[in-house]
């Protein structure tokens, strides 16, 4: 069985240590008190408080494990440090919609760091798949769950 490297930046690296440590010594202290109240309350078969404060612990127990093995497993690229014409991990790509003219702007970064909404997708995305290798003056076409889409390269940058 191998081992699958997850390739991340250093920031989301980081990102993924700070929750693991939130996790592990604030999360966890609270849910334990929470159940030593509940357990104060008398009957736990029938004590929601309990169940509750039960689920959140599992919960937070299953996501602790989920980051270890992340962590463990983190291939840490430091962008700041790569350069080149064409698109790879890392890049930071200014895209410009061939159908609406409006520009984007996408970091392409690990999975457990991608945030859309914040400009970072996943290096497994569909629209990180197409840009990779790619460089200024191409065109890609990406296959969105919305339908194709093409976009225009304008600009590529590390760090």
């Amino acid at each position: 069985m191998t081992i699958d490297k997850v390739p991340m930046t250093v920031r989301g690296y980081a990102q993924l240590e700070e929750e693991l440590k939130h996790r592990q010594q604030v999360e966890r202290q609270r849910i334990i008190q929470a159940i030593a109240e509940a357990r104060a309350l008398g009957d736990l078969s029938e004590n929601a408080e309990y169940h509750a404060a039960k689920e959140a612990q599992s919960h937070n127990e299953g996501r602790v494990l989920e980051l270890e093995s992340m962590i463990s497993r983190a291939e840490v690229i430091d962008v700041t440090k790569l350069s080149g014409d064409t698109i790879k991990f890392g890049a930071t790509v200014e895209l410009v919609d061939d159908d609406t003219e409006e520009k984007k702007s996408y970091q392409i970064v690990g999975e457990p760091e991608a945030d859309v909404r914040s400009g970072r997708v996943s290096i497994t995305s569909p629209i990180a798949r197409a840009l990779i290798g790619k460089g200024v003056g191409d065109t890609v076409e990406v296959t969105t769950p919305g339908g194709g889409k093409s976009y225009e390269v304008v600009g590529i940058k590390f760090g």
